[in-house]
């Protein structure tokens, strides 16, 4: 009678370890989520309308004027060291060995050309009349442009189109929406006449956009042509040829309207409804490309809650949020805007929670001899520095050690669960039949 009642006192205490351990492994897996997402928020926001910098410095380099050509050199500089920051912080989450390789190269080889472009700039505007400095500037742009769009689809080939796609402002549970917040910023600028945050909105719709159906129609190169391919390819064309258009031409009449002495009347519910058509366009790529995901590969995010509205939304993109060359993914992460580290510090102090409630458990227990608990401590040890790491102390320094760390959580859980099976199953061998 007393043997069965140890058994079942232990029975009763290695369930709830094993159920600490499945919540600690459940919130490892959401703050590695949100690791993984905060890094692809920075990539669709930097490989969002490349060329602008450079043709702000040759329009510059053009008009001969020396002293505004230094100036954009230097914010065209700080561009090409930002799109070089987050393609490495890119590899930092990938395993794609290959495709981290060609992203280093790419970025490597874009970063030798920077300083030729500038100094190609400085060239024309010193003789802006000169064929040989315009033909010459001409030949580096079009090596940038290329070299751009060799980086972006590597960068591309090694991050997950659903993380993309989720960061790009269509999982309603981010901490940025930015279709969604681009749509309603540009209707409250026609509601207040504003033509040049209007235009400026527009462009960054189209931007976003255009990129959005760019990373999903070469994702659909990956497969073989059948009815899922069929339904993306569907859902792009019909952003691409149909609603874009109407979108432009909603905005180009509303920006004519406006600046005209006196200004125009013009027919907003036309413009609203425009604008709808682009978010549920875009809305609907990612619904066709998540069709064929089954419920393991979704998380919470992919459950769309949220309506479209035209209320204005605050930009939470600042210039503090600037990616500074040569910094570790733990410095970058402490740049990260408030409301991304607001919603890492959730799942972190969840995170710890469970931590206490593991380590009440094991402590419990004797770890002399018992594989589950030495098992459980180094666990909690990991656990403890992957905490350290959001504030900005420990030993593990960038991204990748943490993703390493969370693996090794990983590892070590399914060890337990095959052990604490194992065990099990001797002690129920060992009950006397009833």
């Amino acid at each position: 009678m007393v043997g069965s009642a140890g058994m079942a006192g232990r029975k009763e205490r290695s369930d709830a370890l094993n159920s600490a351990i499945d919540k600690m492994t459940k919130k490892t897996r959401d703050l590695r989520r949100q690791l993984r997402k905060a890094v692809m928020d920075h990539v669709s926001d930097s490989f969002l309308e490349t060329n602008v910098p450079l043709l702000v410095l040759i329009e510059a380099a053009k008009n001969g004027n020396e002293k505004e050509v230094k100036e954009y050199a230097q914010v065209f500089r700080e561009h090409a060291n930002k799109l070089i920051e987050v393609a490495n912080l890119a590899c930092s989450i990938s395993n794609n060995e290959e495709g981290v390789k060609l992203v280093r190269m790419s970025a490597s080889q874009l970063e030798a050309l920077c300083p030729q472009v500038i100094n190609a700039a400085l060239a024309l505007a010193a003789k802006p009349q000169s064929k040989l400095a315009q033909e010459n500037m001409d030949l580096f742009k079009e090596q940038w442009e290329r070299q751009v769009r060799v980086l972006t689809d590597a960068v591309d080939d090694i991050t997950s189109i659903d993380d993309f796609l989720a960061v790009s402002g269509l999982a309603p549970q981010d901490s940025k929406n930015h279709i969604l917040e681009d749509v309603n910023k540009c209707v409250i600028a026609l509601q207040e006449k504003d033509v040049d945050g209007l235009d400026r909105t527009a462009g960054a719709i189209r931007g976003r956009a255009a990129r959005v159906i760019h990373v999903v129609t070469s994702e659909m190169d990956n497969y073989e042509p059948g009815v899922y391919t069929e339904k993306v390819l569907e859902a792009t064309k019909l952003l691409s040829n149909t609603v874009m258009p109407r979108f432009t031409e909603q905005v180009e009449a509303a920006v004519e309207a406006l600046s005209s002495d006196p200004a125009q009347p013009m027919d907003e519910n036309e413009f609203i409804d425009a604008s709808r058509l682009v978010y549920d366009g875009i809305r609907d790529i990612r619904k066709a490309v998540l069709m064929i995901r089954t419920p393991e590969e979704l998380d919470d995010s992919d459950f769309e809650t949220e309506d479209f509205d035209v209320r204005s939304r605050t930009s939470i993109q600042t210039e503090d949020d600037q990616l500074i060359a040569g910094q570790s993914a733990r410095a970058i992460m402490a740049q990260l805007p408030q409301e991304q580290k607001a919603k890492i510090a959730e799942q972190v102090a969840s995170f710890q929670e469970e931590k206490s409630k593991l380590d009440a458990e094991v402590s419990k227990w004797d770890d002399s001899g018992n594989d589950i608990i030495v098992l459980a401590k180094q666990m909690c040890m990991i656990m403890m520095e992957m905490t350290d790491f959001t504030r900005g102390k420990g030993p593990l320094k960038n991204t990748s050690d943490v993703i390493s760390a969370a693996k090794k959580i990983a590892e070590a859980g399914s060890r337990m669960d095959k052990l604490g099976r194992t065990i099990a199953d001797h002690l129920l061998s060992c009950l006397p039949e009833q």
